[in-house]
Order: C-alpha cells, then structure tokens, then sequence
C-alpha cells in the first residue's frame, strides 16, 4: 500500500482506496476479532448489515445508505479476510472477463438466467 491509513488526521486519508486496500484495512483492524468469531458468526452480522441496508434504501437519506453500503462491504471482507480470499482475484477471475453467464462485456443473457 503506497499510504497509510491514520486515526490522527482525517486529511491525510485521500479519497480513492482500492478494494484491495480495503480488504487489507480491514483486515488489520479487525482481523483478530473476526478469527475468533469465525465464518458462522460474522455472516450473521453480514446478514443483519443486508436488512439495515434495505431499510436505508427504502426510507434513509443519501448519508445513511452510504453508511450502510459501506458497512455490507466491510463485513463482507470480513468475512474474505477469515476465509482467506483475496476479493480482487476472485472479482478478476469471475468478472474480468465478462459476464460469466455470456462472457460479454456488456450482458446479453435472458431476464430469466442469471446473473
């Protein structure tokens, strides 16, 4: 990582970070804690950050549904973190060619498959 993330000045964060940076962000703080928690009992709270998510877009501001997007992404590498995924390889290897589904860059499967 080519900066460093810090608690002391809010003006030293730039504005871009990559998802890899963040999984690693991640990671370093929370890492111990989520172990210790395991798989099982952090999607249990990936699950719940869905429904808050849900509420923020049904009803929330724009503040409120960045919270909780932001939220849904953290848990999520997490959950990468504890299971020893790299986030960036498995979007490169599944999406980085296209669609998986038509392998297009632009989908043109039917409505009725997924994705």
């Amino acid at each position: 990582m080519n900066r460093k993330l810090r608690n002391s000045d809010p003006a030293e964060k730039t504005s871009e970070i990559s998802l890899a940076e963040f999984q690693q962000v991640i990671r370093r703080m929370y890492h111990e804690k989520d172990a210790e928690r395991g798989i099982d009992g952090t999607f249990m709270w990936l699950a719940e950050e869905f429904g808050e998510l849900a509420a923020a877009l049904r009803g929330g501001n724009k503040k409120e549904q960045q919270e909780e997007f932001a939220d849904v992404l953290a848990w999520l590498a997490t959950i990468a973190n504890i299971a020893d995924i790299d986030l960036t390889e498995a979007i490169r290897t599944k999406y980085g060619s296209g669609c998986p589904g038509c392998g297009r860059l632009v989908c043109d499967c039917s409505d009725s498959e997924k994705p």
